[in-house]
């Protein structure tokens, strides 16, 4: 876990914020024993989760992809490649959804902006990654990956949801 206090209380805000202007479905379901504070959240958000990424075409049609997210100090980030349709779209239209899942036991579903950054750009994120990255592809991967683009969500809302009775 490498959020700090501030982080954590920041999480917390949007968290509540979020559910405060959620609808009565999204209430029904996530209701307030299943949902996940920002210090369970962190601590369950280790490692890569992989994303569902949503980004929007020019003609406005919805686009997922899966992408390697890392939750960092509260915020979920991802790398892509300079080339992609995905990075296409951000750098058009920021505007994103993702949402992570583990079978019907958890859900984080956020929305938000990408914000293009580069991993040099963070040195604690880089040292996360290599925390995450170097054990799987070697200390060569830091080289690698400076070539290519990441983004941060700067979200807007965020939902956490954990089922204690579902396996």
């Amino acid at each position: 876990m490498h959020e700090t206090a501030d982080d954590l209380r920041i999480l917390q805000g949007l968290l509540d914020r979020s559910y405060a202007m959620a609808g009565p479905h999204l209430l029904e379901i996530h209701t307030p024993e299943r949902r996940l504070g920002a210090s369970e959240l962190t601590a369950t958000l280790t490692g890569v989760c992989v994303l569902a990424l949503a980004t929007v075409t020019a003609d406005g049609r919805p686009r997922v992809s899966l992408v390697d997210g890392l939750f960092y100090r509260g915020t979920f980030w991802f790398g892509s490649s300079s080339d992609s349709v995905r990075l296409r779209h951000i750098r058009r239209r920021p505007a994103v959804s993702a949402t992570h899942t583990r079978g019907q036991s958890l859900a984080v579903t956020v929305h938000g902006t990408a914000m293009e950054t580069r991993l040099d750009a963070d040195p604690g994120f880089a040292g996360y990654c290599a925390e995450v990255y170097h054990p799987r592809y070697g200390d060569g991967w830091t080289q690698w990956a400076a070539e290519f683009p990441f983004a941060r969500i700067e979200a807007d809302c965020m939902f956490a949801f954990a089922s204690p009775d579902t396996p």
